[in-house]
């Protein structure tokens, strides 16, 4: 199973179970979360020349995702630069207020 952030599930020894009637299948069994680039190979012996156009597009889905993380992050890193430091002991402001 393909993630969005370039990452494949892959399962060891998969159990499927089906139900036809309602279109539901249900995957269990030992799981491994690796990087795309580790399963490429094996990704590659099981789809064959046909689906090399396939493979180009999610590569250029993977990158473009990356490229706006790296965008997103850069700004998360901004707007913690803009946050001034505390210059009062707000603890001490609490101990003195009359309830």
């Amino acid at each position: 199973m393909f993630k969005d952030n370039g990452e494949v599930i892959n399962f060891v020894n998969p159990k499927v179970q089906a139900s036809l009637t309602s279109n539901i299948f249900a995957i269990s069994g030992h799981s491994e979360t690796k990087p795309l680039s580790e399963m490429l190979p094996t990704i590659m012996q099981q789809l064959g020349g046909d689906n090399m156009f396939n493979l180009k597009n999610l590569a250029k889905e993977l990158e473009k995702t990356a490229q706006e993380l790296k965008v997103n992050q850069g700004s998360a890193a901004t707007q913690d630069e803009e946050i001034p430091e505390l210059v009062e002991n707000f603890d001490e402001a609490s101990k003195n207020e009359k309830i």
